[in-house]
């Protein structure tokens, strides 16, 4: 090669080069190629090429399988699941629409038994009604206290077995707002505040007061 075409190749590369540097994007910077990612991926890329390359095609085949199977068998177990909690849902809606039925249950069966009950005090009160009719059919000069004493006790026996209790205080005790009704201040030989008189006496039932004891108070003097 004479010195002439050596001169003539070097200018040849270097309008190539130029070339190539006019043709690269302008919005490449070098600074955001990170050559160790670019190495990173060829090695792994490589690693796995050989990893193939030198394992057995059987064994690949078998570990292919295996994942296969794999997969299926999480898949089964997934399905398996949603299954169970479908199921469980449906268990879960039937003891509540049972629930709902027993407490409805429950709500008749109270409305009967509260029923009966008040039919059979009812029942017990017509007997002491019949008396008084009876005792008020007599003549005019008959003497009817014993009849009305036998009835009223007749009538104090059902009430004592419902439970019923007399609220009859006796003068000079003090005044329970809880089972008192003040009608008024009178004037009295009783303690300034005490109970004077019984005007009607109440009733409670189970601890609860069906009727306040109306009374009188002595009056401060």
């Amino acid at each position: 090669m004479t010195d002439q075409d050596a001169a003539e190749e070097q200018s040849t590369d270097a309008a190539v080069d130029a070339e190539d540097v006019e043709s690269a994007p302008d919005d490449v910077d070098a600074a955001d190629i990170d050559l160790d990612d670019v190495t990173d991926g060829e090695t792994a890329d490589q690693e796995l090429v050989e990893r193939v390359a030198d394992s057995d095609p059987e064994a690949i085949a078998q570990e292919l399988t295996a994942l296969r199977n794999r997969a299926d068998s999480l898949e089964s177990q997934v399905e398996s699941l949603d299954e169970e909690a479908a199921e469980l849902e449906e268990k879960l809606k039937r003891k509540q629409a049972e629930f709902q039925n027993y407490k409805k249950r429950m709500k008749k069966r109270r409305e009967e038994e509260k029923q009966r009950a008040t039919e059979d005090l009812v029942t017990r009160i017509l007997d002491v009604r019949d008396n008084l009719e009876r005792a008020l059919e007599q003549d005019e000069d008959a003497e009817i206290r014993a009849g009305v004493e036998s009835t009223l006790r007749q009538l104090d026996d059902v009430l004592a077995a419902e439970n019923v209790e007399v609220i009859d205080p006796q003068p000079g005790e003090d005044v329970d707002p809880t089972q008192h009704q003040v009608l008024a201040r009178v004037e009295s030989d009783e303690d300034s505040g005490a109970i004077a008189d019984v005007h009607r006496p109440g009733y409670e039932m189970a601890e609860k007061v069906l009727r306040e004891a109306q009374v009188t108070v002595s009056d401060e003097e």
